[in-house]
């Protein structure tokens, strides 16, 4: 889901950026087993939970106003709950979500 904020502000802070991944992973039924992040000098933000089903990762442009989730997803995990928990948190301006489903076989 790539989203588009007025106030760049959220795309700054780190601690709120994994506050509300958090969240949005427990709403669409994940298991967080770990998480990484770090700040560039611009203050744009990487951060990702690395979830038992797979991972949950954001980077963040500031100066576009712009941040790109990811979600990879396995079993009952609901990508479109995490979504919506992330537009309900950041209030982004505008969003667009991409899917891509991956067949095993």
């Amino acid at each position: 889901m790539d989203a588009w904020f007025a106030d760049i502000a959220v795309l700054t802070d780190e601690q709120r950026l994994l506050a509300v991944m958090r969240a949005a992973a427990a709403a669409g039924g994940a298991t967080v087993v770990g998480q990484a992040s770090t700040v560039f000098g611009n203050g744009a933000v990487t951060a990702v939970l690395l979830l038992a089903e797979s991972h949950l990762a954001v980077h963040t442009w500031p100066e576009h106003g712009l941040a790109s989730f990811d979600v990879l997803t396995c079993g009952k995990l609901s990508a479109e709950r995490i979504f919506a928990h992330l537009e309900l948190s950041l209030e982004p301006v505008r969003t667009r979500v991409m899917s891509t489903v991956r067949d095993l076989a």
